[in-house]
């Protein structure tokens, strides 16, 4: 995993799990810690993300909403964007541009 960017903009690759979970942590930490408004996190370059990986996004939401920040998704992999409808996350997360019409459940 790598995350590059800063305070107000980070760019995720590779995979967001076990492994990476603390590192990952720190960073978005720092970040939202370090910066006002908006933090956008792209998730373009996401390979995977595992239950941890879910739960450090999470955080990172808990932890900007308490310094009056918000955590926005941009770029959700398919794949991920079912987990969050699945986990109803998509109605708690702030997504950029929503998610796509197939990874909403049919009615």
């Amino acid at each position: 995993m790598h995350i590059r960017g800063d305070h107000v903009e980070l760019v995720v690759g590779g995979r967001l799990d076990v492994r990476s979970a603390a590192d990952a942590r720190t960073v978005l930490h720092s970040a939202v810690d370090d910066g006002v408004g908006d933090l956008v996190l792209d998730l373009t370059g996401l390979d995977s993300w595992d239950a941890t990986g879910l739960g450090v996004i999470m955080g990172a939401h808990r932890r900007a909403g308490r310094c009056g920040r918000r955590l926005v998704l941009r770029g959700v992999p398919p794949q991920m964007q079912r987990l969050l409808v699945a986990t109803r996350l998509h109605r708690i997360l702030a997504i950029e541009g929503g998610l796509a019409a197939e990874s909403l459940p049919r009615v």
